[in-house]
């Protein structure tokens, strides 16, 4: 009897030992978990950051983009005055001569 409760005794401190151990892993584990989380995080802020960076550098591409565009249809407002002017100015010196 005394023989079977010290192997009694002995599997249960070999089985607490092992449990000791794995609840070690289980909480270096979440250790690691919790330093991922904070990890991601960070990565979550950042690329919010960098969402927003892209949308102000796109806004002004598009505004520099345009620039040229505004410019040309100025251009070609003045060459299209320049030869109305220009055909009704020809047409007065016909008519006045």
């Amino acid at each position: 009897m005394a023989e079977d409760i010290a192997v009694k005794v002995a599997e249960i401190e070999q089985r607490s030992k092992s449990n000791t151990h794995r609840l070690d892993k289980v909480e270096e584990r979440q250790d690691n978990l919790d330093k991922l989380v904070s990890s991601v995080e960070v990565l979550a802020t950042r690329q919010e950051t960098v969402e927003t960076d892209v949308k102000e550098i796109k806004t002004d591409v598009k505004a520099l983009t345009e620039k040229p565009a505004k410019r040309w249809d100025g251009i070609v407002d003045k060459l299209i005055w320049l030869a109305v002017s220009g055909a009704v100015g020809f047409l007065a010196a016909q008519i006045v001569r």
